[in-house]
């Protein structure tokens, strides 16, 4: 069964180093502890970050903090079924 508050937790350890306000999925690349191919798991559930600009709307840009950006991704992640 997937955390989703691990989930939340790991994504903000992995976007919070994002330089904010950020304007597309792009400025959080140089964040990202493995680049695009960093893996957020929890449970079953496994994606990268690639996978997740992928598999989401990709969130509603621009965000001033990393909070907002990753509960929009997974409210959207919710609304997938893949959580």
């Amino acid at each position: 069964m997937t955390d989703e508050d691990e989930l939340r937790d790991q994504m903000i350890d992995a976007f919070e180093g994002a330089d904010y306000p950020i304007s597309s999925p792009m400025d959080l690349v140089p964040a990202l502890p493995d680049g695009p191919g960093t893996t957020f798991e929890s449970g079953d559930f496994s994606m990268t970050a690639m996978e997740l600009n992928t598999k989401t709307s990709g969130g509603d840009f621009p965000y001033d903090d990393v909070e907002t950006f990753v509960d929009d991704i997974i409210e959207d992640l919710s609304e997938q079924g893949e959580l």
